[in-house]
């Protein structure tokens, strides 16, 4: 009888601590310092999350009514501008964007469009109050004043299902990545018109232009590969190898370095971006055996962002709603942001 009360015990304290074990293991683990407010999109629960990332801790939860997706910041980072991806009060996808002030984090106001913007193809204009979006249905480029809330300039991109958009640093070109086409449209902004379509490959996604202007990196999330383009030539000169559904991908401040969310994989590669060689893979905690992946859930990395003082990259774990910071000099993760439900884009302010 004593017998089985004690095998009766540890068979209640093994149940308890298999119970408890996910949630002590997932408490978040932030131990850096460094400057600024972050931003985190948490699509399932309709929020964004600011960070103090010194202080490690959330300083407040904004509610969203729409899906929210990707955030940019504007007017030397007053503002931030939320792309939203539809408004299930009236059941219509992607036509709004949300203005916070970053003083107060509180809304401004949401402008709505008839158009139907991609989730995430937003940019800052370096302009006074404007911003460049693409849309999903129409396939244009659109210019927005999000203080007059007109569309000041509407450009075809040529192409169907545009994704996103990047533009060049120091001349008036825009970038497009065309999901469907598997393509990228190059767009001169003074001419408001197509000068290129370039074919890169099946499913082409995640765009970013190397900091120096002097390349494209576009990923081809169905085929597992990134096309480089030349953007003296506009023609591709590499095609490198990733790892599988490689989303979204981004350069380090001094362009030395190109992170890529393999997403599929729960990995992140990195590559030196002059030799084009994968110099290593960041494995997320939660994929490489089953206890982890029970521990952790399995993880899936989908977008990056890139602190300004170049000494740390953020990469949003949907799967394990938790953003992942990497030490931009070791390539390793050196701590963790618990967010809400599936965190998605993000953005700094300093």
């Amino acid at each position: 009888m004593k017998k089985n009360k004690i095998v009766i015990t540890l068979g209640l304290i093994i149940i308890l601590l298999v119970a408890i074990a996910p949630i002590i293991a997932r408490i978040t683990s932030y131990t850096i310092k460094t400057n600024g407010k972050l931003y985190i999109v948490n699509k399932l629960s309709q929020s964004i999350s600011v960070f103090d990332l010194y202080e490690g801790k959330e300083l407040l939860e904004i509610p969203i009514t729409t899906t929210p997706h990707q955030p940019i910041t504007i007017n030397n980072e007053q503002n931030l501008v939320v792309i939203n991806d539809r408004d299930r009060t009236k059941n219509v996808r992607g036509r709004s964007l949300t203005i916070i002030n970053t003083k107060t984090d509180k809304i401004e106001k949401i402008i709505d469009f008839k158009q139907n913007l991609t989730r995430d193809g937003v940019v800052d204009f370096q302009k006074p109050n404007t911003i460049a979006v693409v849309t999903s249905s129409s396939h244009e480029l659109i210019q927005i004043n999000i203080d007059t809330e007109k569309i000041e300039k509407i450009i075809s991109t040529g192409q169907s299902s545009n994704r996103l958009l990047a533009l060049h640093p120091t001349k008036s070109i825009a970038y497009i990545s065309n999901f469907f086409s598997g393509s990228v449209s190059i767009i001169d902004l003074n001419l408001n018109k197509v000068i290129k379509i370039i074919s890169c490959g099946l499913g082409t996604e995640g765009i970013a232009v190397r900091p120096d202007g002097n390349e494209v990196w576009v990923t081809n999330i169905k085929e597992n590969s990134i096309s480089v383009i030349n953007t003296q030539t506009n023609k591709i000169t590499h095609t490198l190898t990733t790892g599988q559904e490689s989303y979204r991908l981004n350069f380090s401040i001094n362009g030395r370095y190109c992170l890529v969310t393999n997403s599929k994989d729960g990995t992140i590669s990195v590559y030196n971006t002059n030799n084009k060689k994968l110099i290593k893979i960041i494995t997320l905690r939660g994929k490489t055996n089953y206890i982890q992946r029970f521990l952790f859930h399995t993880p899936r990395p989908v977008r990056l962002l890139m602190h300004p003082n170049g000494l740390y990259a953020f990469v949003s774990n949907s799967n394990a709603d938790e953003v992942e910071v990497i030490n931009m000099k070791s390539f390793t993760v050196v701590s963790t942001i618990k967010t809400k439900n599936t965190p998605l884009g993000m953005a700094i302010v300093e």
